[in-house]
């Protein structure tokens, strides 16, 4: 199922760090300027990418987040290549923050916190492995973070099924075509958009009001 062919049915439930030269030499778009010295980047994938950038783009101390796609095997795929399933990519957001002002363990507690993560292959809507829930790390200090962060949301039975968000090394990043960058921001009217990525805004609001931020980063 495509998000272009969604049910108007409400649905919502409530890393790892990619170097700037690498997603830059790969990515074969061009795209943002590699993080500042004292930044991170982290890695995320909860279904489509235009809900997950939005929230991201709204936490505060973030610099920035951009929709790609990580996971694969195909060099610099393009939506359609990966809208049709064989490519292996995950539709991603990679968010470049100040970790001074907001640490990667908050970034997993928001991730969490925004999408399904005993949904497997899918999101809402949306069906098939592009869609699945993952983070990417790049070092072990990533990959303990996001293991612990599993196994405690298990033990307090935080979700009513099995988590099963992959925990997956970073191979690669490939910035998504153009139109998908600030999508939200862009169509806030659009029906997919009110019905599947406001509401996510609106519990980032909610639930971490300490993180949130009014205006988007960059």
């Amino acid at each position: 199922m495509s998000r272009h062919r969604l049910s108007p049915a409400l649905w919502f439930v409530g890393l790892s760090v990619s170097l700037a030269a690498t997603v830059t030499a790969q990515g074969g778009r061009g795209g943002a300027a590699g993080p500042a010295p004292r930044s991170q980047t982290a890695v995320f994938a909860g279904g489509c990418f235009w809900g997950i950038e939005a929230v991201f783009e709204h936490t505060k101390g973030v610099i920035s987040a951009v929709s790609g796609y990580s996971g694969g095997s195909l060099v610099n795929p393009t939506y359609e290549e990966v809208s049709e399933e064989t490519t292996g990519h995950a539709e991603s957001v990679r968010v470049t923050y100040d970790p001074t002002q907001v640490s990667y363990q908050q970034l997993l507690e928001v991730f969490f916190a925004v999408h399904d993560p005993t949904q497997l292959n899918r999101q809402g809507p949306d069906v098939g492995p592009s869609y699945r829930s993952a983070i990417f790390y790049q070092n072990d200090d990533q990959r303990r973070a996001a293991e612990t962060s599993v196994a405690k949301l298990t033990a307090e039975k935080r979700f009513p099924r099995k988590i099963v968000t992959a925990i997956e090394p970073l191979k690669n990043f490939y910035l998504a075509e153009g139109y998908h960058q600030h999508y939200l921001a862009q169509h806030p009217n659009q029906p997919y958009i009110v019905y599947n990525d406001l509401p996510k805004l609106a519990l980032l609001k909610r639930t971490f009001p300490a993180l949130w931020r009014e205006e988007p980063a960059d």
